[in-house]
């Protein structure tokens, strides 16, 4: 029998459509539950990955695996396409971030077609459109492997303040809900605050604070968009000490109280 799991929880989308969904959807720090691909075919912007940022341009391809802690620019010049595998795909896909810069006209052409087709069938109810499906979407895997293994991907450089940034970004989507603060984190990469912030500053552009408060931040309008949880009970499971302290750091980082947010969204 068919095994469908690769596609059951599948997902392609423009991003201007994430975009339009609300700006902090992808350019706040968060994780996914599941491996998402990234696109460009138009525009360029900036990337952080893991605590690492980089510019990207058109015939950008970024892998991120779950749970890796990313966020990019996505203004109104970008186009491309995103792919969202599910939490429960059995792809098999790589292990670490990737970005890949083709430069084979015929590279992107494989990878445009290949979208174009799991769009298509996708989106089909004809017979057998999700078989021909999951064949796509595994040969969009084998597409991906072929360019890592040809191009030298643009990974993390292997420098010290990278690795510190890699591992705090890694350390802080584990326990960005407990209330620790940079001064908490740092003793556990057995580093001083001074030194971790430089290196994050070095990496991505950001301080090792401002890379906190933006993940809370996140997950607070995820919470307060996609749930009815009240305001209270969201502030106390992202460790905040107080609801009023809550509202002033999100009113402060998104211009609307956490109320006037939920409204909106």
């Amino acid at each position: 029998m068919q095994d469908f799991t690769a596609i059951s929880n599948l997902r392609v989308l423009a991003i201007p459509r994430l975009a339009a969904a609300g700006r902090w959807r992808v350019e706040a720090m968060r994780s996914l539950s599941e491996p998402c691909l990234l696109w460009f075919t138009k525009g360029q912007g900036r990337i952080t990955v893991q605590g690492t940022t980089r510019g990207y341009t058109a015939h950008n391809v970024v892998f991120i695996p779950p749970g890796v802690m990313h966020g990019f620019d996505a203004g109104p010049s970008v186009f491309g396409t995103a792919v969202f595998f599910g939490r429960n795909s059995t792809l098999p896909l790589p292990a670490q971030p990737q970005h890949l810069r083709i430069r084979e006209s015929h590279a992107q052409h494989e990878i445009n077609t290949l979208l174009d087709s799991i769009t298509r069938e996708m989106n089909s109810d004809i017979p057998a459109h999700d078989r021909a499906t999951s064949h796509y979407v595994g040969l969009l895997g084998v597409w991906l492997e072929r360019q890592i293994n040809r191009a030298e991907p643009e990974t993390l450089h292997h420098d010290a303040p990278r690795r510190l940034a890699a591992r705090y970004a890694t350390l802080l989507e584990r326990e960005f809900r407990s209330g620790l603060g940079v001064a908490d984190f740092a003793a556990k990469l057995n580093v001083t605050p001074t030194h971790l912030s430089r290196c994050c500053k070095q990496a991505c552009g950001k301080p090792a604070s401002v890379l906190l408060q933006d993940r809370r931040i996140f997950e607070a309008q995820r919470l307060l968009a996609e749930t009815k949880i009240p305001v209270g009970h969201i502030a106390a499971s992202l460790g905040f000490a107080s609801p009023a302290y809550f509202t002033r750091a999100f009113h402060h980082l998104t211009g609307k109280s956490p109320t006037a947010f939920r409204r909106a969204a």
